[in-house]
């Protein structure tokens, strides 16, 4: 069986690499651009650093920014719609996730106007052609959805989030800019660099694993390991290197798969609003736990030893398990991160409607582990309170 590893086309990094997305909009022939951000970045002045490269240069552009944190079927219509409106031809989206996630469902849908209801893109839809021009300029450092081929949407009327995957909706352009998570303020600097390491470990021990993931995945568990504490301080330096991280852990996952924190986690955003996020940070540990008696075991000690842990060359499967997970937990710990589902307002009453929703999520089939609905509501339980 052949293991298939798809990446975007062009990719920028480092403090002020955003000043190359004019001379990309030029080369590529681009005229007119539909800016998608949110009304925070905004207000704060992080859509102006890139709208501004825009701006000097000469280029058209028209703004979307109406955008929830968890993005809805409701605005990606209206984002199809301004698009058109607009007479744009291409789009650069500027933020984390949710703003990428949006800019590539409209893409996507302009390109294959067949799923414009939306719903009908979760899962591996069937789509023809390859989304419009998309250029992405994160602002968190924790998604990589600038390199990966997910994108999830929320179905308001099912209490559903939708994981779409689809090579066509891959950004042509990404700009990792760290200049524009400078501003992240310290809780959202701190879940989405959990964000990312969740993404590095369930995709260093998902069942599509190869050699070629092995390899990004560990790498970007040791940046993280060693940068997050100090970048939600608010450190320069180690706001780059997260940035950098969370691109390379997205390499990684997205061509590989996930596992059951991301089963988990989409729920809580479906149900309560969670910020993904959080969701996954506070997941992690419990799943870990539960995941350890998988054939993905003896990766814990790889895991334990990339997290900055001594000795682990000495240690047995049992010890690495126990070192690994400790560590994840330490780092949670140190920045903040809530540890209880009863913490950020889940109802023990929805448990066991929320281990239905993450057992038919299609980040589950990744899990190292087989799972049901019913061991999956046992970690909801030991993770409430």
């Amino acid at each position: 069986m052949a293991n298939r590893f798809i990446l975007n086309e062009t990719s920028y990094f480092g403090a002020g690499a955003r000043e190359n997305l004019a001379p990309e909009i030029k080369s590529r022939g681009l005229k007119k651009i539909m800016f998608v951000t949110d009304e925070t970045l905004i207000k704060c002045g992080v859509a102006g650093k890139v709208s501004e490269e825009l701006d000097k240069a000469g280029i058209a552009y028209e703004t979307y920014d109406d955008i929830k944190p968890n993005p809805t079927v409701t605005n990606v219509q209206q984002g199809v719609a301004r698009y058109k409106e607009m007479g744009a031809d291409s789009i650069v989206a500027v933020g984390g996730g949710s703003v990428i996630d949006t800019a590539k469902a409209i893409g996507i849908i302009i390109a294959n106007p067949e799923f414009a209801d939306v719903v009908s893109l979760e899962g591996v839809a069937d789509t023809k052609n390859k989304c419009v021009p998309l250029i992405a300029l994160p602002t968190t450092s924790g998604t990589a959805a600038e390199v990966t081929i997910n994108y999830v949407i929320t179905d308001e009327e099912n209490k559903k989030k939708m994981v779409c995957v689809d090579p066509r909706d891959i950004p042509v352009v990404a700009i990792v800019d760290s200049d524009l998570m400078m501003g992240m303020p310290k809780g959202l600097c701190a879940s989405t660099g959990m964000d990312a390491l969740t993404h590095a470990i369930e995709g260093y021990i998902t069942k599509g694993a190869w050699e070629l993931s092995d390899m990004v995945e560990i790498r970007a568990i040791e940046l993280i390991g060693a940068s997050l504490y100090d970048s939600v301080q608010g450190d320069a330096k180690a706001r780059e290197t997260m940035a950098l991280a969370q691109y390379v852990a997205g390499m990684g996952f997205s061509n590989v798969g996930l596992g059951i924190v991301h089963s988990m986690a989409h729920p809580l955003g479906a149900f309560y609003d969670t910020p993904h996020g959080v969701a996954n940070a506070l997941l992690l540990p419990y799943v870990l736990e539960y995941n350890a008696e998988s054939p993905a075991k003896p990766k814990f000690k790889a895991i334990a030893k990339a997290m900055g842990v001594q000795g682990t060359e000495n240690m047995t499967d049992d010890e690495g398990v126990t070192a690994a997970i400790e560590a994840v937990r330490k780092l949670s710990v140190s920045i903040d991160i809530p540890q209880k589902l009863c913490e950020i307002g889940v109802k023990e009453e929805d448990l066991e409607a929320l281990s239905v929703a993450a057992f038919n999520d299609v980040c589950t089939g990744g899990n190292p582990r087989e799972t049901s609905a019913a061991e999956i509501l046992e970690i909801y339980k030991k993770a409430y309170k």
